[in-house]
């Protein structure tokens, strides 16, 4: 498809802007003007909107299409929420505002949004406090690495590891190293969590503190979480709960009943914001009581009089995270689906995905190997090994999902499992759209065993079919040049 620029016509016209009514000002200096005209295409305003317009065509989206996406879910999310933020009352107020001098009275309600959001979300993990501020999943995983590592310095402990199965995402060692501390990794046993006997092996008092994801990236719940919580108490090790995967367990489990004592959420995945293209996110943190004096400032407080206003006054604060309170559209939105769903329409949406989960664990199992062969949470994880003994990779199945109108799953995570496919169909899509999907896999799935080749020249149906994905990576070259 040619580009805006290479339609481009001389003296061809989208805009006529109207006589100037105005005295002009003075001539710029010459210092300040650019050399050369600016390459800007010139076309008309039917050019611009049959150009994009046809782009906007050849997007996959979640609005479009089926994302069995897991990892980060790209869920469909109510539009309704979307116009919760457009109110002049919260989209036109300055974040500078109740800074100012008798400014946090003009903005009782964002701040009443703040406080009463954390309080529901103490009230759904089972946390004392919690903090908005972190403004992505990955950002919550860093605050609560520095608040175990302000809890341990406030006690003058001296602490060197954190513990992380290998089951985790990414960002946790990442996240327990810049705070500071080494890692130890902790393999997985064949049940498909983290192996209880290496973990009582490798906790120790210079543990500081023990990240755990739950349900983990196998879409599986730990049943020994209470021991292995108990366990790192005896050590003074802190427990993280990565609350990445929160929508499995939602009115089920509370964290923090189970022995949690940092919590992070990523309202983005759980809570109705869609979070295509990396953003936006939002990853508050739960804390137990004696954490909250670590908290981040500054902090919404409910006054006896029943205003609102923001407390900096904490010594022990771990300070500033981020500008202002967190990202307050996203706060915004979950204050919303949260008042909308109500406590019985979470569980509800907990308990579809977890059955949309499994069944397409049930049909697909035959026809797929199993990563774990047990009832999964959100999601269930695939290996595309069988099909690789005919020289399929799970690559080449998510190429030809695409042909059959799918975006395909995560995959090649988690790392554990070879050949992996990450299926979260999420709790939005019916039974309908799951069977289609479960229908095409199958067809992959025989095309892969009586002809391979076919499914490795997938996709056919797309305007770019098998982009070397190396070279797009190390190459980047994303500037039209005239």
């Amino acid at each position: 498809m040619e580009l805006i620029f290479e339609k481009s016509i001389k003296e061809r016209k989208g805009l006529r802007l109207p006589k100037c009514d105005v005295p002009q000002a003075k001539d710029i200096s010459g210092r300040y003007k650019r050399e050369d005209p600016a390459q800007l295409p010139e076309v008309s305003e039917l050019d611009v909107v049959r150009h994009f317009t046809r782009l906007s065509r050849m997007n996959f989206s979640v609005d479009t299409h089926f994302y069995p996406l897991g990892s980060c879910t790209m869920k469909y999310n109510p539009k309704f929420t979307e116009n919760i933020t457009k109110l002049p009352g919260f989209s036109q107020l300055h974040p500078l505002l109740p800074q100012l001098l008798l400014g946090g009275m003009f903005t009782q309600g964002a701040l009443e949004v703040l406080y009463n959001v954390e309080r529901l979300l103490a009230e759904i993990t089972g946390m004392s406090e919690i903090t908005t501020e972190p403004l992505a999943g990955a950002h919550g995983e860093l605050t609560g690495m520095m608040l175990v590592a302000a809890y341990h310095r406030d006690k003058g402990s001296r602490k060197k590891y954190v513990i992380v199965p290998d089951s985790s995402h990414g960002t946790n060692p990442a996240s327990a190293a810049i705070a500071g501390y080494q890692t130890i990794s902790i393999p997985t046993d064949k049940n498909g969590v983290m192996d209880f006997e290496e973990y009582k092996s490798k906790i120790n008092p210079e543990v500081a503190g023990l990240m755990l994801t739950c349900p983990n990236t196998a879409g599986i719940f730990n049943s020994q979480i209470k021991q292995i919580c108990s366990l790192a108490h005896r050590n003074d090790a802190l427990v993280y709960y990565d609350g990445a995967n929160l929508n499995a367990i939602l009115g089920k489990v509370r964290p923090g009943d189970i022995g949690f004592d940092i919590v992070h959420l990523n309202l983005h995945k759980t809570f109705a914001t869609p979070h295509g293209g990396g953003g936006p996110g939002s990853g508050p943190v739960g804390v137990r009581e004696d954490l909250a004096q670590f908290l981040p400032v500054p902090k919404v407080i409910k006054r006896p009089d029943g205003t609102y206003a923001l407390e900096e006054d904490r010594p022990k604060s771990i300070g500033r995270i981020a500008s202002f309170y967190g990202n307050f559209d996203v706060l915004l939105k979950t204050y919303a689906y949260i008042l909308l769903l109500g406590k019985d329409g979470l569980i509800e949406a907990s308990e579809k995905a977890v059955l949309n989960a499994n069944y397409i664990r049930v049909k697909l199992k035959k026809y797929y190997d199993l990563a774990y062969d047990r009832i999964c949470m959100h999601e269930c994880v695939f290996s595309a090994v069988r099909q690789l003994a005919k020289g399929v990779h799970a690559l080449d199945i998510a190429k030809a999902l695409i042909d059959k109108k799918f975006h395909p799953p995560t995959i090649y995570f988690p790392l554990i499992v070879k050949e992996a496919m990450m299926v979260e169909p999420t709790e939005t899509e019916s039974k309908d759209t799951l069977d289609r999907f479960i229908k095409a896999m199958r067809e992959i799935a025989e095309l892969s065993q009586n002809s391979p080749e076919a499914v490795k020249s997938t996709p056919l149906n797309t305007d770019v079919s098998r982009p070397d994905e190396t070279k797009a990576a190390r190459e980047l070259n994303l500037r039209w040049i005239p």
